[in-house]
């Protein structure tokens, strides 16, 4: 039997999936107390912090995942653009973005009962938050949205209507 770096396990379950990842199942995918996860998690984040390292690890309400640094995005963005994001949270966010803050019930009414799901999934992964207004929720942008995609919520905006100019 063949014995695994359980630190390098983590590195390459982080690398290979396409979502985030609880300290909960990464636990189980190495086989690790929790505790160890939070260690290997920290030195690899250190790792990744060095210069020569065009990823980072990030750590989001979903659970962890690695990241292209900001300063990478622009010549890597064609290549996999908003590739986490299926179309109709792209529109949700572009929604949000543009018109924040906006009443969850008129994102809705644009794009029907499958927005509830865009939304929830959205604020799953930090870019958007949600409020009780009345009886519906006021709906924006979260700090996380512009350190998500790097750029200012100006230019992010112009991205996600490019991108769904493209996929029309």
């Amino acid at each position: 039997m063949i014995l695994l770096n359980k630190k390098a396990l983590l590195e390459a379950a982080l690398f290979v999936t396409d979502k985030p990842l609880s300290l909960e199942k990464l636990s189980k995918i190495v086989g690790e107390p929790i505790d160890k996860i939070k260690t290997f998690l920290k030195e690899i984040e250190e790792e990744l912090l060095k210069e020569e390292h065009g990823i980072h690890l990030a750590s989001t309400p979903e659970g962890y995942e690695l990241r292209i640094k900001p300063e990478y995005r622009d010549s890597v963005v064609e290549l996999a653009p908003f590739s986490d994001l299926s179309d109709g949270m792209m529109r949700t966010l572009a929604l949000v973005s543009v018109k924040q803050p906006i009443k969850q019930s008129v994102i809705v009414m644009y794009q029907g009962n499958k927005a509830y799901g865009y939304i929830k999934a959205l604020e799953k992964k930090g870019l958007v938050k949600t409020e009780k207004f009345g009886r519906t929720k006021l709906v924006r942008t979260t700090p996380d949205f512009e350190k998500y995609f790097g750029k200012s919520k100006e230019e992010v905006q112009k991205a996600l209507e490019k991108a769904l100019e493209k996929n029309k």
